[in-house]
């Protein structure tokens, strides 16, 4: 089976225990995480922004949240994900928010039409990484931002120990008791092994147009915030 397939099965599979797992295996810490990417983005007041593998909405409403005045959309290729997301937008959006379905490396968008791009715990799973960064590019406005937020490899090699352990025994057991699917939280662990580093991923943000690229590193190393500027 082709990545994507497969990764559009195992997100589906997972849909409607995802938000509750997660809250779980990170104590809530996830939250502050999507906090402060959405501080780094900067988003315009009454901007447009793009919530790439936006996933069941999580960094949709908390723009929102920041921020009424945006007009957010939200984009995924997992429609059960977007089911939910939808679900909890009639409860939890506090402006506007419109939920499409898509595949963030061929973006239904027009160039320059976005004030800002965030990306949660994503990019991980994408087929090239080069396109989705190119994508994103051009759906942008000059000068707007795209922020990425995901796992990375950790440098220190105690809390790389620490969060080995973590990342490849705990997450895989803890999902399939919560979230209903231990091969797909197999999976996600995983997805690190071939990920670039968070130096790499800069550079690959160089290389789609971006400048002024710049790293913020976040639970112990372990998260990395990539920011950068068309």
């Amino acid at each position: 089976m082709q990545k994507s397939a497969y990764v559009r099965e195992m997100f589906a599979s997972i849909a409607p225990r995802y938000d509750a797992t997660n809250r779980i295996l990170t104590a809530g810490v996830d939250e502050r995480w999507r906090r402060r990417a959405v501080r780094e983005l900067a988003a315009p007041a009454g901007g447009r922004i793009l919530d790439l593998c936006c996933g069941t909405g999580d960094l949709s409403f908390h723009l929102l949240r920041k921020d009424p005045s945006l007009h957010v959309v939200g984009l995924d290729f997992c429609a059960p994900m977007l089911d939910g997301a939808r679900t909890r937008a009639r409860k939890q959006a506090r402006g506007d928010v419109t939920f499409v379905e898509g595949d963030v490396m061929a973006l239904p968008f027009e160039a320059d039409s976005f004030d800002g791009a965030i990306m949660g715990f994503s990019m991980r799973n994408v087929v090239d990484i080069d396109a989705t960064l190119r994508e994103a590019h051009r759906v942008l406005r000059a000068g707007k931002r795209l922020v990425n937020l995901d796992v990375t490899k950790v440098s220190n090699p105690l809390v790389r120990r620490a969060f080995e352990l973590y990342f490849y025994r705990v997450v895989p057991l803890v999902g399939g008791l919560v979230g209903g699917s231990r091969s797909a939280y197999r999976y996600l662990p995983s997805s690190l092994t071939n990920f670039p580093n968070a130096a790499a991923l800069a550079k690959r943000f160089e290389t789609a147009g971006f400048h002024d690229v710049r790293v913020v590193r976040l639970g112990g190393g372990a998260i990395a915030i990539h920011v950068g500027i068309k």
